[in-house]
This record gives structure tokens, C-alpha cells and sequence, in this order.
């Protein structure tokens, strides 16, 4: 019977980013080093829906399911980061995006493009508003992998995942603006005085251990001037 010390209210820190910028693999490569529990985004519950990819559809007619998907994405977001904090012993948690994008990029974005009717989107905005109030923990900071859309639309296509055979460069640079606006800008009132920590990203760090040095020295200087968190509860300890 394990005796470690569970911390299910663990200070909570966001990776954000665009798709294809790379936050899976930044938040593998970094998160070794670091004393966090690391939540990855579910996106394999997205892929398979008791045997439907609603990843799939959305890409193909975002139009029909840009609601249906938003909503189901947020739901599994949740479950998710609590589910995952009930069983953690680490004193922080990492997340791979959050609902705060969901709400300010891609469903903005999807409402903006014709996806979201104009009802849908007052009803996504009123329920995400209410459930963010009494059932999400709110993040301590945001870590934005600063990535330009030429850059993502790149290793989007390396990755090469079939569901995103559609997304197009234009695609990708309204997400990037509503990135910019939100997380640079600060023009969203609801998590405005939430620190972010912006990290160049359009070099290779994951084949280049110095570029990766570069950036885990830049997070634990921002854990300790910024967060208040001494280095010695960042670091793991070789």
C-alpha cells in the first residue's frame, strides 16, 4: 500500500499552444525533469466515442459538430484533470490545454467562421461560464508555446494524424491570432491577472537538448520569481 502524500488540490499550470505547435511532446520532453504530475490532453477519447471518431467528424463537417464537439471536449477536459488529481502526489500539476482555450480560441474561432450558430454560441458561453465557476479549478499560470501558424501547419503535416487532413494554414493563423489576443493582449477579463510565461517555440526542441535546457531554465526561473516556487520543489533531484 503506497504511503505517499496525495495532493488532489495540487496548484495547477497550463500548457497552451496552437495545434501542431507541439505541446505533447514539449510537455514529455520538459516534464521529465520536473516534480509535476503531467495531464495530457484526452484526445483519444475524442478519436473514439464508443467506436466514432468525433475528432473525424468535426474536421470533415465542423459545421455539424463544431457544438457537438466543443461540448464533449470540455466535459472530458474536466474529467480528466479531476481524475487525475485524485491519484496525484506530485505538488503540481501540469495540463496540456485547458477549457479557457476551448472557450477563447476554438470555439470563439468556430462561432467567428459560421460553425456556431449564434444561439449555440450564447448557450456554450452561459453553461461554460457557470460550470468554470463551480467545477474547474483555476490554473496558477499559463505557459504559451509561442509557435507561428507556418511552423504548426508544418509539424502538422510530420505528424501526419489523419483526422487533420483538412486543417488548413488559414485555419490555423485565426487560431493563432485568438492565441495572441488572449494569452499576449490579455483582452479576456476572466483569467487576466493569471500569470503567462511565453516561451519561444519555433525551434526544434525536441531533437535539440539545448534549446530544451533553454526553455526548462526559463520555466524554473519563472516558478521562482513569478510562482514563488523554489527550485528545489520544481527540479527532480538526480
Amino acid at each position: 500500500m503506497s504511503t505517499q502524500k496525495k495532493h488532489v488540490n495540487a496548484p495547477l499550470v497550463v500548457i497552451e499552444g496552437n495545434v501542431g505547435a507541439g505541446k505533447s511532446t514539449f510537455l514529455r520532453l520538459i516534464g521529465e525533469q520536473l516534480n509535476a504530475q503531467l495531464v495530457f490532453e484526452p484526445n483519444a477519447q475524442w478519436q473514439d466515442v464508443d467506436g466514432e471518431n468525433l475528432l473525424e467528424k468535426f474536421y470533415e463537417d465542423s459545421k455539424r459538430w463544431a457544438y457537438s464537439f466543443q461540448t464533449y471536449v470540455f466535459i472530458t477536459r474536466v474529467q480528466t484533470q479531476q481524475e487525475a488529481a485524485k491519484i496525484n502526489t506530485q505538488p503540481l500539476q501540469i495540463l496540456e490545454r485547458s477549457v479557457y482555450s476551448d472557450r477563447f480560441c476554438f470555439a470563439k474561432n468556430s462561432y467567428e467562421m459560421g460553425n456556431l450558430s449564434s444561439l449555440e454560441w450564447k448557450m456554450y458561453c452561459k453553461w461554460f461560464a457557470w460550470l468554470v465557476d463551480t467545477h474547474v479549478q483555476k490554473p496558477i499560470a499559463f505557459i504559451y508555446l509561442r509557435t507561428s501558424p507556418e511552423v504548426c501547419f508544418k509539424r502538422l503535416h510530420k505528424r501526419n494524424r489523419f483526422e487533420e487532413v483538412n486543417v488548413t494554414l488559414d485555419y490555423l493563423q485565426r487560431l493563432d491570432k485568438k492565441h495572441e489576443d488572449w494569452l499576449i493582449h490579455g483582452k479576456e477579463d476572466l483569467i487576466k491577472n493569471i500569470p503567462v510565461l511565453v516561451l519561444d517555440n519555433n525551434k526544434d526542441f525536441e531533437s535539440n537538448e539545448l534549446i530544451r535546457d533553454e526553455h526548462l531554465c526559463e520555466i524554473v526561473t519563472f516558478f521562482e520569481k513569478v510562482l514563488h516556487f523554489p527550485a528545489k520543489t520544481v527540479l527532480k533531484q538526480n
